[in-house]
């Protein structure tokens, strides 16, 4: 049952750093628009725009000095969850930045796991066993599951440091052998940047080094690059041409754009897809209840969503 608008949440009244605000549109007039078939998924960016990495694809262009987006506190976080529940919410996702940044990582995690299966989307780095024994624990104590992606994007230190930071490959992987020893199964998330060519080898490769690492049941999730933050640094940014129009989306199922089922709340308010939050016009409100209509695909990364059927969720 959907609760009165009086209950619902306002990140102003719980200490949240907010900031000036947002214009509700700033699109190009002739975008498409996504239309809202119902909130399966809410995401948190509770580790904000903070990272101890700097990666060079960063579509967020995360890091240890980035204050665009807070940490959000657990009470921040609890009354987003109370309204996820009335509106029936299917699963959650935590993200950042880096999210075990977050001292309350844990108990936010518990706080969700109350509701409904939970995600933790971490570079790997902050996974001291202690830590790893918290999180199978919460695990075990809920109904639900809580299942924790790592980031990684080559297959030795060589491939993957020049990316992610001097030592990030063995750092991350010391992460995935203590949440192994301590009874969880973490997905490896990796942004594609390999060619054709190598693509069967190299997602191979990448479920052996689970293997090697004590994960039996290897998972790995490839994304497509998206164009956005330093990747524009690194490679480029989109095109004019790499833009949807109404045409792109005749006869295209709508429910294969992730920002068509979810949102993301952050320190500043909700806003439409984990990819925008740093968009002038993803902003779609103080409540979760707000973000409840349409939205024009007026990005880049919009088009690659579509070209590649990429979704952020597992």
């Amino acid at each position: 049952m959907v609760g009165s608008a009086a209950m619902a949440p306002d990140p102003r009244s719980t200490g949240s750093a907010l900031l000036a605000p947002i214009p509700l549109r700033t699109a190009r007039a002739n975008a498409p628009d996504v239309p809202f078939l119902g909130l399966d998924s809410v995401w948190f960016q509770i580790g904000g725009t903070l990272c101890n990495l700097k990666c060079r694809h960063c579509f967020i262009s995360c890091g240890p000095a980035n204050h665009a987006h807070e940490l959000m506190t657990r009470a921040e976080v609890r009354p987003y969850l109370d309204e996820a529940r009335e509106l029936m919410v299917n699963d959650f996702y935590f993200t950042g930045g880096e999210p075990f940044l977050n001292r309350e990582i844990v108990e936010i995690l518990e706080d969700a796991l109350a509701i409904g299966p939970a995600t933790v989307l971490t570079n790997g780095t902050l996974l001291p066993e202690e830590r790893c024994r918290a999180l199978a624990a919460a695990h075990e104590a809920s109904p639900y599951s809580l299942e924790v992606r790592v980031s990684l994007d080559g297959t030795t230190p060589a491939t993957n440091d020049p990316i992610r930071g001097e030592g990030s490959f063995e750092d991350a992987m010391a992460g995935v052998e203590r949440l192994a020893a301590a009874g969880l199964n973490p997905i490896l998330t990796v942004a594609r940047t390999w060619g054709d060519a190598e693509d069967d080898a190299t997602r191979e490769r990448f479920h052996e080094l689970l293997r090697e690492r004590g994960v039996t049941r290897p998972r790995v999730k490839v994304l497509p690059l998206f164009l956005l933050g330093r990747e524009t640094e690194r490679t480029r940014g989109y095109g004019e041409g790499e833009l949807l129009t109404h045409a792109h989306m005749e006869g295209h199922d709508p429910f294969t754009l992730q920002c068509s089922t979810s949102r993301i709340v952050t320190s500043r308010g909700v806003m439409v897809c984990p990819l925008l939050i740093d968009a002038t016009d993803a902003f779609m409100g103080r409540t979760l209840r707000e973000s409840l209509r349409p939205h024009p695909l007026a990005h880049g990364a919009c088009y690659t969503c579509w070209a590649t059927g990429a979704t952020c969720r597992n």
